[in-house]
């Protein structure tokens, strides 16, 4: 395939592919046709055809069913589909931090968090820094600890607020004071409610609604101890919410962080905390030796400064 020449290209193990053309492919996805596709990027249909004749040429495998009246992606075309979105989102980013290398500071800043009582810290964080930079915006970014991390390391979240156990060797990391207490998601009118706290031994026998993550399942298995191997799992889950919604519906008992279950509807979901109590420290964390834009520099400088001035 003869390139456009143009810096925006992409390459990887011996296959180029220009952001162009990614950008070509994505559209006639969204619009399940070549036709429309054509109409929306301005282009001829033939040079778009042309062009993803190509790009399948170059990558070696069949992108499209091509059907009567719309086309549908293959499986190699869905995984394409995937990473282009990563891609030109990364590069969209990357334009934006560029311009935003002048004096004004300006841009966005994307904020990674689970549904955590740390990310309480954030308005007061985000309100003095908006007095100084009313041009900065903010994107939050809610998952686990782990795709968190996962996005940070692509370039495509900026700051993470990441629940420990997590592993933070790639990152430059400030850990703050604030605990993370685990309790247990509950129907107000299930047998459990009635007690202050949970033991182990009242989560036997019952079915049971854990994290997706691994590292916080072998938390919760030193915590039960011997009772783990009695441990009746139904459900992972990797938010709270969703596990929540299992909750309410009968199919039994979330154990998760408190993070913003204080929040919600006390008459459809209630809580207890874990007895021994377990708790989970938090880091804010963002990738060593990577580029920042100017927002984020002097975002993170701010979050340091308020940090040393609070107890949070």
């Amino acid at each position: 395939m003869c390139l456009w020449q143009s810096p925006q290209v992409v390459e990887r193990h011996g296959i180029e592919m220009e952001i162009r053309v990614l950008r070509y492919f994505l559209t006639v996805v969204r619009e399940q046709g070549i036709n429309r596709a054509a109409e929306v990027l301005h282009i001829t249909q033939p040079t778009l055809s042309r062009q993803l004749l190509q790009l399948e040429e170059e990558v070696g495998v069949k992108l499209f069913h091509r059907g009567a009246r719309k086309i549908t992606l293959t499986n190699e075309g869905i995984l394409l589909r995937r990473r282009a979105e990563e891609i030109l989102s990364l590069v969209d980013k990357t334009e934006k931090e560029l311009a935003e290398q002048e004096e004004l500071v300006e841009g966005r800043i994307v904020i990674g968090s689970g549904e955590l009582a740390a990310v309480q810290c954030l308005p007061k964080i985000i309100e003095s820094f908006h007095k100084k930079y009313p041009l900065v915006s903010y994107d939050i970014f809610t998952a686990t600890a782990d795709l968190v991390k996962e996005q940070i390391e692509k370039g495509l979240v900026d700051i993470g607020l990441l629940l420990e156990p997590v592993d933070i060797e790639k990152f430059d990391f400030i850990r703050l004071g604030q605990k993370e207490r685990w309790v247990v998601l509950m129907r107000p009118d299930s047998p459990l409610a009635r007690k202050e706290v949970i033991c182990a031994q009242d989560l036997t026998g019952v079915s049971l609604i854990l994290p997706r993550r691994l590292n916080v399942q072998n938390e919760l298995s030193n915590w039960f101890g011997e009772l783990f191997q009695d441990v009746q799992i139904l459900f992972t889950s990797n938010l709270s919410t969703n596990s929540a919604i299992m909750v309410q519906g009968g199919l039994g008992y979330s154990v998760t962080i408190e993070g913003a279950v204080p929040f919600w509807d006390k008459e459809k979901i209630v809580y207890r905390p874990l007895y021994p109590e377990l708790t989970a420290s938090c880091v804010l964390a963002w990738k060593k030796q990577q580029p920042l834009s100017l927002a984020v520099s002097k975002f993170l400088e701010h979050i340091k400064c308020f940090l040393s001035i609070s107890d949070i």
